[in-house]
């Protein structure tokens, strides 16, 4: 299946992207394809994506589409949705290569042209992995029922919860069930999706703030030591407060509270969990709210690190009455059709300035 829409893409893509775009339209950067499943891909896989990806150079942003984010996204400015109106995939910027059963991925260009496609990639080389080898998955009729348990369980913990799994998802088609069935019968629990193409479709929020590579660009350039505070000081010069949740997460958390002080805790409505223990994250983030006189009540810690229901009714009784949650659950909602779903991931591995040669990133996540 060949990719839809321009949008069809994890909102914080084009968050970054006009936050690059404004702040550094010169960086250079490389991003790699890391196969943490060790899947094995059957012959001629390659071909075939580098075939999908061939045909995304014919993506464009529509009229209606560019409507539709100067009025949700009032913080983007004209220029720049001008910008993504003319703005194509090139897919000379993507190298594939098949060896046996293994495949490479690498991308490399202007890092405001090359962000947009990390999500893509990844969703088409899962879309293919089980189209080629063939898995059957549920009918359309399990995997709708399936959301609606899930959706009225979420609502009869009383949480929020908002989908996060473009990348990791089954296919297009089990995503667009999942988007529709959450809107069904997710009822006030249901607040809205990554996806900006099934946001506008579906008419809920797209949601998302910045990824990693946000912070791993920073400190590659600035330094691993002030990286987190530089990295939320120039996302708050383009948002003025406007998309305000702060991933901790990309050095450790315990130096990311080093560099959060009260100047940004004000700043910013609260923080992502994306990796590390859940309960020991939330205690560390009431305290350090606490420290700087914060009421934790007033602000969220939106909790996105492999979540399913068992999980999130452990962290939301551990939480209650003391600061606000809310729930980004990824593949359990759009890749749980019966089969393994695939565990791949895509990231920038380097960058370069006119003045400054290739540097490597790096990412220090909570797991032990």
């Amino acid at each position: 299946m060949s990719y839809k829409s321009l949008l069809d893409n994890d909102f914080y893509k084009f968050t970054m992207q006009y936050a690059a775009v404004k702040l550094y339209p010169d960086t250079q950067a490389k991003y790699e394809f890391i196969n943490r499943g060790k899947h094995e891909f059957p012959e001629g896989f390659a071909e075939v994506l580098q075939k999908r990806i061939q045909e995304m150079s014919h993506l464009a942003l529509t009229r209606e589409e560019k409507s539709y984010l100067k009025i949700m996204c009032p913080y983007l400015n004209s220029a720049y949705l001008d910008f993504l109106q003319g703005y194509r995939y090139d897919p000379s910027e993507v190298e594939i290569e098949q060896n046996g059963s293994d495949i490479s991925v690498k991308i490399q260009g202007y890092w405001y042209r090359t962000i947009l496609w990390e999500v893509p990639i990844l969703s088409l080389i899962s879309e293919l992995y089980y189209e080629l080898t063939n898995q059957q998955r549920d009918s359309d009729q399990k995997v709708v029922e399936t959301i609606r348990k899930k959706a009225e369980s979420y609502q009869e913990l009383g949480v929020k919860v908002a989908e996060f799994g473009t990348r990791r998802r089954h296919s297009y088609a089990v995503h667009q069930l999942v988007v529709k069935a959450l809107k069904d019968f997710g009822g006030s629990s249901y607040v809205g999706t990554s996806n900006v193409h099934f946001a506008m479709e579906t008419g809920v929020k797209p949601i998302g703030t910045h990824a990693h590579e946000w912070f791993m660009y920073h400190g590659a350039r600035f330094g691993f030591k002030v990286a987190n505070g530089v990295s939320l000081d120039r996302w708050v010069n383009v948002y003025h407060g406007d998309l305000g949740i702060a991933l901790t997460d990309t050095y450790t958390t315990d130096v990311f509270f080093t560099q959060f002080n009260k100047k940004l805790a004000k700043l910013f409505d609260g923080v992502r969990h994306d990796s590390g223990d859940p309960i020991e994250f939330a205690e560390k983030t009431i305290d350090h709210y606490k420290k700087l006189g914060i009421d934790p009540m007033h602000k969220t810690i939106i909790f996105s690190d492999g979540l399913n229901l068992d999980k999130v009714k452990i962290i939301a009784e551990a939480t209650k009455g003391k600061i606000g949650v809310s729930f980004g659950i990824g593949t359990n909602l759009t890749n749980d059709v019966g089969l393994k779903p695939m565990n791949i991931v895509l990231k920038l591995i380097s960058i370069a300035e006119p003045d400054i040669p290739w540097t490597n990133v790096v990412k220090l996540s909570d797991e032990k």
